[in-house]
């Protein structure tokens, strides 16, 4: 009867000690912490946040009274970035950086950078209406947005085109000649007229520019009416055809318009005209002439004219600040150091090429917060991207950052 009841005793502290082993976890058992998951347009529906980091926790463990925090993304110096290939100020000292596969962040005038997102995808714009609001369009079309200054970007629709992007609001857009007022989930495209050439800007859903070429002839044409009814505000023979544009603006009546000619022996020519008053009068801001692909659209070669000429043998990168105040990249692909830039103060009446010239065979990433305050991004098919920043107007430049 005693060693029954000892046998009895003893299965039951068996049966006691296994259900305290389950209930607390064996010593094998870890608590693992998964990162930040990428943004990607399949994992994160229309509109929707990203979802916040998951801990994954055996289920049979105690709740922890606070749960270990994710892994902080890469940062400089230790991150690696790669080729940059779109940038966006918010002010001098933040803004954000795109490249192929990622989004980083600054808000230490480019010294530092943070990455904010990653995926396989290469970022083709950027744009920011202040720190906290900002976009991203990637090379499949895809709409990135943030509302948090970047801790989370999220799918919010698509761009039609690669046009350049700018928001006016939180929801509505333009694109060329396609327009969004529900944040690029859908687009409208406007009428253009015919023989167009190159993009169509759009200040707002009223006021839009355009330039014609035709019969030798270039017109800049305005629209007041969201494209019903376009006219020509200014016009003008040339010997150079017109085979591209960039038009940008800050308000309803200004436009600055450059006008890409012909190309030839690693050379090409643009010129640069700018109005202020909707298209009455007009300012030629640049004409560049080239040795290897004549003359600038709207010149004749041997034409002696008092118009500037911008450094470098091909246009790189136009950066309109205000009415007054533009930057104007050179480019100079046989140069080993073919990246300058040029700049304006007082609404094209003259011109200052500035003095620094540096390396890179790539596209230029160039911002301004004001006349004085410029951030300048090189880049490069097999080196490095580099900033450079100047708080003096581009008299001296720093080397801020290199991503690696």
């Amino acid at each position: 009867m005693k060693l029954h009841n000892r046998l009895l005793l003893t299965l039951a502290s068996l049966l006691i000690v296994t259900a305290l082993s389950g209930c607390f976890g064996g010593g094998n058992e870890t608590l693992t912490t998964s990162t930040t998951p990428a943004v990607t347009p399949s994992a994160v529906p229309d509109g929707a946040a990203s979802a916040p980091p998951s801990y994954e926790q055996p289920s049979s463990s105690p709740v922890a009274s606070e749960s270990p925090p994710p892994s902080s993304p890469d940062s400089s110096p230790g991150g690696k970035f790669g080729n940059a290939t779109a940038m966006r100020l918010a002010d001098f000292m933040s803004g954000w950086t795109g490249g192929e596969g990622w989004i980083a962040r600054t808000d230490d005038g480019g010294k530092s950078w943070t990455k904010q997102w990653e995926d396989g995808s290469t970022v083709k714009q950027l744009f920011a209406l202040n720190k906290n609001e900002a976009w991203a369009k990637l090379d499949t079309g895809v709409l990135l947005r943030t509302t948090d200054g970047g801790r989370q970007w999220t799918k919010s629709g698509t761009v039609p085109n690669d046009s350049f992007l700018h928001f006016v609001s939180a929801n509505e857009a333009f694109s060329g000649d396609a327009h969004t007022i529900d944040g690029g989930l859908s687009w409208a495209k406007y009428k253009l007229p015919a023989n167009t050439v190159g993009d169509a800007y759009f200040h707002d859903a009223k006021n839009g520019w355009v330039v014609a070429f035709n019969g030798g002839k270039f017109k800049f044409m305005r629209t007041i009416d969201g494209g019903k009814s376009w006219n020509a505000v200014y016009s003008r023979s040339t010997v150079a055809p017109v085979t591209g544009t960039v038009i940008r603006s800050v308000g309803r009546n200004d436009a600055w318009i450059e006008l890409i000619g012909d190309s030839g022996m690693s050379q090409t020519s643009y010129s640069l005209f700018l109005t202020m008053s909707a298209g009455k009068t007009w300012t030629p801001v640049l004409a560049n002439n080239q040795a290897g692909s004549g003359p600038a659209p709207g010149y004749k070669m041997d034409e002696d004219t008092k118009v500037p000429r911008n450094n470098g043998t091909s246009p790189g990168t136009l950066n309109v600040v205000s009415t007054k105040v533009a930057f104007m990249g050179g480019r100079c692909n046989a140069c080993d150091n073919g990246n300058t830039m040029g700049k304006t103060t007082n609404g094209g009446k003259t011109w200052v090429n500035l003095p620094a010239e540096f390396p890179g065979n790539g596209p230029q990433l160039i911002g301004a917060e004001d006349a004085d305050r410029i951030w300048w991004i090189n880049t490069d098919g097999s080196q490095s991207s580099v900033l450079y920043t100047s708080s003096d107007g581009g008299v001296t430049w720093s080397k801020t950052f290199t991503f690696e």
